[in-house]
């Protein structure tokens, strides 16, 4: 027994004067904030539609009853946002009764788009080509394709109760709706078709997408504004044709909503850009614009509505309120209240499509992860490669946290600008989060 005395004062001595486990290796201790949004995160299995949905059950029961769920994007321009979009809508077709997607982009488009969802009519790749460009020019993605082309494949087995598709804004008007309002006039009204083609004068598109938006803008600041006062005049003599019959309303609603928005196309390229105090009305009046349209289009359908948009459209609150002073989020939840909900996507590196910052060339852009002191650095340090958080019933020491503003990254249509990062306070911008440790580019379809 003796012999094993010096060993065992060995080991006694050698616990003694270790240091702790902690201070040995280096580490700092564990952050509340990271082991308090890890306790609330729920992790999502994959950002590609198809598989079990189980993993969704925590974003559907923090839809709840929702009437519309605005769910954002950091970028435009990332497969993976576009994907997570498909998939969740597809979970909420399913399991949760909604029936519309509605996309920021053009409402014409929308309404070729939705004719191939529910008709078959025409062929979404070509009609994506067709419109998508310019402001659009992230839209046409393979990425959306095939969700539309899912829509379809869903409204071949459910004819009788189908899913819609919708664009919520007005960037561009293309002759559809011109002809849509000039047809029924002259079923309804025939002496009247004159005096609509007056209006519309010089409006109706007759050139590609892109070209017509560039050269309206360069058209004289006057002459854009009287454009926007004769579609305003077009408007008003529409209302005066409302039908006696109830039966015929909702297509006279239908036909004035396109006239409705021929006027914001026309009254939004009616500002003056080279004014700031003017390029925040023309912003503040965009955002109001695609919620009325969204906000139509739910009374009008009785639909509940997942809308797609950029995250700065669909949160509570402006990355910059002197540039958009009231953001779309921020209209639909003063209208519909606990009636919207508003789920943002961040992400901590990746690949991203988006223009040079003079709009002229499209490029694929890589950007690592977001430094100390930003929200996504915090947010990367959750255990799971992909996860939600409901931000309004997270962990204490994490809704502390989550209420405090620092940089977010976000991109929109051109890289890099001034400013890419924005101090963002999430619980008071968002209900929900998405958040992904990696994203990569968009498959964008070939030009036209």
């Amino acid at each position: 027994m003796s012999s094993l005395r010096p060993w065992i004062l060995l080991v006694l001595a050698s616990a003694l004067l270790a240091p702790a486990p902690a201070a040995a290796a280096g580490r700092t201790p564990p952050d509340p904030v990271v082991a308090a949004l890890e306790r609330g995160a729920r992790p999502l299995r994959t950002a590609e539609p198809g598989g079990d949905p189980r993993d969704l059950e925590p974003l559907g029961r923090a839809v709840g009853d929702a009437a519309v769920v605005g769910m954002g994007e950091a970028t435009h321009g990332s497969h993976d946002f576009l994907t997570l979009k498909d998939r969740v809508f597809r979970y909420l077709v399913q399991r949760r009764g909604f029936r519309t997607f509605a996309l920021e982009t053009a409402w014409s488009t929308g309404v070729r788009l939705d004719d191939y969802v529910v008709h078959g009519k025409g062929d979404p790749e070509r009609i994506m080509r067709e419109d998508l460009q310019y402001t659009y020019a992230l839209n046409p993605t393979a990425e959306n394709l095939a969700l539309v082309r899912w829509m379809r494949e869903y409204n071949r087995r459910h004819p009788h109760d189908p899913v819609r598709f919708m664009g919520d804004d007005w960037g561009y008007t293309g002759p559809e709706l011109y002809d849509r309002v000039t047809d029924y006039v002259a079923r309804v009204r025939p002496g009247l078709v004159p005096r609509f083609e007056a209006l519309y004068r010089g409006l109706r598109p007759a050139v590609p997408s892109g070209e017509y938006q560039r050269a309206y803008l360069a058209r004289p600041l006057a002459e854009r504004r009287e454009m926007a006062a004769r579609t305003g005049r077009a408007l008003r003599l529409l209302r005066t044709l409302v039908p006696g019959q109830t039966a015929a309303r909702r297509e006279f609603a239908e036909v004035l909503r396109h006239a409705t928005v021929i006027d914001q196309t026309a009254t939004g390229y009616g500002f003056d850009f080279e004014d700031p105090d003017q390029v925040a009305d023309a912003m503040r009046r965009r955002d109001q614009d695609m919620a009325d349209n969204v906000l139509w289009w739910q009374a009008h359908t009785g639909h509940r509505v997942l809308l797609s948009g950029h995250d700065n459209h669909i949160g509570y609150r402006p990355e910059d309120p002197q540039v958009l002073p009231r953001t779309q989020g921020a209209v639909l939840r003063d209208r519909l209240g606990g009636g919207y909900t508003s789920v943002g996507l961040t992400f901590g590196q990746g690949s991203f499509k988006a223009t040079d910052p003079e709009e002229t060339r499209m490029l694929t852009h890589t950007v690592g992860p977001m430094p100390p002191g930003s929200n996504e650095h915090t947010l990367d340090r959750v255990r799971h490669d992909r996860w939600v958080l409901d931000l309004r019933t997270a962990p204490a020491p994490a809704r502390r946290w989550l209420a405090g503003a620092r940089p977010t990254r976000s991109v929109g249509t051109a890289y890099p600008q001034p400013r890419n990062a924005y101090d963002i306070a999430l619980a008071r911008t968002y209900d929900v989060l998405i958040h992904q440790d990696r994203v990569r580019a968009v498959d964008l379809l070939p030009a036209p």
